[in-house]
């Protein structure tokens, strides 16, 4: 059976070029990164080399990066390390909840958090951000790109108001890294998490950059790693990946080939919306990745629609994979407006770099014909079908 991967947004493959560059450091090159010998020094060189790739990808500079163990530590580590007891921090409905249950975690220990709406596009209005600000408003964060529908926020306008107001400015750029062009001077940020996993480096490794001259609170005690940022042996061929994976970005985004996979994402969302009645396009209005659409099917199950695909060799998803498992539906989807049902029935679809256009063909077959199957399977389908 062949198989097509359409969910990319919970995780990529690792490509053929991050492996390579990964591989000696499972082997020859095994030195520990603090030593001062040959090994060590070897594997320090092969650490900062990446270190130069991720920033040039986010546009910042090399000693800006601190590398974590993924993108739910680098949020983790911007949002405890920047606000304590008696703080306010604005943060949004939509984020993963590596940054809502930090916040709430923040609310544990005395500090406030203040949640904003979105409109029915997914997006945030940056004049609550500024509504919402108090005395003792230490930060705001909120997500560069949602992991569900894509959409991307307007970040570079709440980086102004983060500035005027004098307060920190987090976003999670974990679903935007690598899928569009990001410059933290131009956003205005104080930090910005990265996964990768999510750009085709292995999973296990991420990195916060941390503007120039902010201090952070480390989340582990140790060691003096990544200057005294985040303690522990670095995960050399994990950052090595990450590194190789972020100059593969680069050179991805400077030749326009986010361009080519928007316009391949386009034709499997409108072909799907071709032939398939009661269908939408979760925050169709509004600025996405180019990789990302996720589609509302009326009547059906989601989860039963993600089966029966993968039975017939399709990946897709209904939403964030850490919610696997989750019997309500996506917190992201009810806060844009969504009924329950509706909710429920969305499925997302997520291209990566390696896609081909057989695999949007071949999804544009079979998803059609399941989402019938499933309708005819549905008494409330029979029941809407009977009424028309």
């Amino acid at each position: 059976m062949h198989r097509v991967y359409l969910d990319n947004n919970a995780t990529t493959p690792v490509l053929p070029e991050v492996f390579e560059a990964m591989r000696p450091f499972f082997g020859e090159e095994f030195g520990n990164a603090s030593s001062i010998h040959h090994h060590g020094q070897q594997t320090r060189a092969a650490v900062e080399d990446a270190r130069e790739s991720v920033a040039a990808l986010l546009g910042c500079r090399a000693p800006e990066i601190v590398f974590t163990s993924g993108g739910t530590e680098a949020d983790n580590l911007a949002i405890a390390g920047l606000v304590g007891a008696g703080d306010h921090v604005i943060t949004s409905s939509i984020e993963h909840h590596a940054v809502l249950l930090a916040c709430r975690h923040l609310q544990e220990i005395g500090a406030k958090v203040t949640i904003l709406p979105v409109d029915g596009r997914s997006l945030i209005d940056p004049a609550d951000v500024r509504r919402a600000l108090r005395p003792n408003t230490k930060l705001i964060s909120v997500m560069m790109a949602n992991n569900e529908t894509g959409v991307l926020q307007p970040v570079e306008e709440i980086g102004h108001i983060a500035a005027e107001a004098d307060v920190y400015f987090h976003t999670d750029a974990v679903q935007a890294a690598g899928k569009v062009p990001i410059d933290v001077k131009r956003i205005g940020c104080h930090a910005l998490s990265i996964s990768g996993h999510k750009i085709h480096a292995p999973q296990g490794v991420g990195a916060l950059y941390v503007r120039k001259g902010i201090h952070i609170r480390p989340l582990f005690y140790g060691g003096r790693h990544e200057r005294s940022r985040r303690a522990g042996t670095e995960n050399v061929p994990g950052i090595v990946g990450l590194g190789k994976a972020a100059a593969l970005a680069k050179r991805w985004l400077d030749c326009g080939d986010d361009k080519k996979m928007a316009a391949t994402r386009d034709y499997l969302q409108q072909g799907l919306l071709a032939q398939v009645e009661d269908a939408a396009v979760n925050g169709d209005d509004a600025a996405r990745v180019p990789n990302t659409t996720n589609i509302s099917f009326d009547y059906i199950d989601g989860e039963a629609l993600v089966i029966a695909l993968d039975l017939k060799g399709v990946a897709v998803s209904t939403g964030a994979a850490c919610s696997s498992g989750a019997i309500e539906p996506s917190h992201v989807l009810l806060a844009m407006g969504l009924r329950p049902d509706q909710a429920r029935a969305s499925i997302r679809f997520s291209l990566g770099k390696q896609t081909v256009t057989e695999d949007i063909d071949l999804a544009l077959k079979l998803v059609p014909e399941v989402v019938a199957r499933l309708r005819d399977l549905s008494p409330v389908y029979r029941k809407a079908a009977l009424r028309s």
